[in-house]
């Protein structure tokens, strides 16, 4: 059917994809929450450096603050 290599390359596009998927989203989650608790320095953080909004926004999802 598909072989090794094709198996591999469609492996790591899904990967890619899927990590690209859950930056944004981590990203999305950071702003709502910034604008609902009105943290604006927070906001203006992670916006100049997107880790940190990926960061707190995967945080949120998982209770860690």
């Amino acid at each position: 059917m598909f072989s090794t290599e094709e198996k591999m390359v469609f492996g790591g596009l899904f990967g890619w994809v899927a990590s690209i998927g859950v930056g944004i989203a981590g990203l999305i989650t950071h702003i709502v929450v910034c604008i609902q608790t009105e943290q604006w320095v927070l906001l203006i953080a992670g916006s100049l450096a997107a880790p940190v909004g990926v960061v707190h926004g995967i945080g949120h999802w998982f209770g860690a603050w």
